[in-house]
């Protein structure tokens, strides 16, 4: 499948899985269906149960702690490792490209475990992994964010790897293993999301490479307020996604 397909595709992943999508589908499938007496009735409170399930944190919680079920710790506190590769999706390329400064995400835990494993002495080098899907000319890279960031934090640049080209899990993979070979990297330690975990150790073992990992930004809480919210909501989502992104990249052969 040709990369730009795949992006067109994973962008429509995005809304298809998404409760918010399927509430509006119901509500305008019960505005189509007006004229029989009951179905819009029907639907609309179908519409409103999807809203209000994935919007409460006791079923959130749920769906991203099976997200995050899968994501194994096999880093090895003895060994220093070559290079950790860190993964995008911490920056916050809007907020960022308005501010004219670096933006984090929640998922910023990735960079900062990676600082924390350099000055530890746990490290020998930083790979940034990260590119924009769609960026304005002459803006920098999130990898190359990142870069400036840790530059001012203390990292010495000779101790940074940057890949600013990859534009997804499977890229950052095939980026990684580029890098690797053309630095003579050996000892491979992945940090990324727990619930991106074993979508991300798929796309690497499948171009070659079999790191250590170190899962990081874990979202699953235990219970929660049945009180619906849109921030809840928001992280229903972001776990669905991830899980039929898993699916989506297993089929196309991105990932085992």
């Amino acid at each position: 499948m040709a990369p730009s397909v795949f992006i067109a595709l994973s962008k429509t992943l995005d809304l298809a899985v998404a409760p918010l999508t399927w509430t509006l589908a119901l509500f305008l499938l019960a505005a189509l269906l007006h004229r029989r007496p009951r179905a819009p009735w029907a639907l609309g409170l179908a519409a409103a149960a999807v809203l209000v399930t994935f919007s409460v944190a006791p079923v959130a919680n749920g769906i991203q702690r099976f997200a995050e079920s899968g994501a194994e710790r096999t880093f090895r506190p003895d060994v220093v490792y070559d290079a950790a590769i860190v993964l995008s999706g911490q920056v916050d390329a809007d907020a960022s490209r308005a501010s004219g400064e670096t933006e984090f995400q929640d998922a910023v835990d990735r960079v900062l475990r990676g600082l924390e494993l350099w000055r530890a002495g746990r490290v020998r080098h930083l790979v940034l992994s990260g590119g924009p899907v769609e960026a304005a000319p002459r803006e920098p890279s999130e990898a190359e964010r990142l870069r400036d960031k840790l530059v001012e934090w203390g990292v010495p640049a000779a101790a940074i790897v940057v890949d600013p080209r990859s534009r997804n899990t499977r890229e950052n993979a095939i980026e990684s293993a580029r890098l690797a070979a053309a630095h003579g990297f050996h000892s491979l330690l992945l940090v990324t999301s727990a619930a991106h975990v074993p979508r991300a150790l798929g796309c690497f073992r499948a171009v070659g490479l079999s790191p250590d990992v170190l899962p990081v930004d874990r979202r699953a809480g235990r219970g929660g307020s049945w009180l619906p919210r849109a921030s809840v909501l928001a992280q229903s989502t972001k776990a669905l996604h991830e899980l039929a992104g898993r699916v989506v990249y297993r089929l196309a052969g991105y990932s085992r």
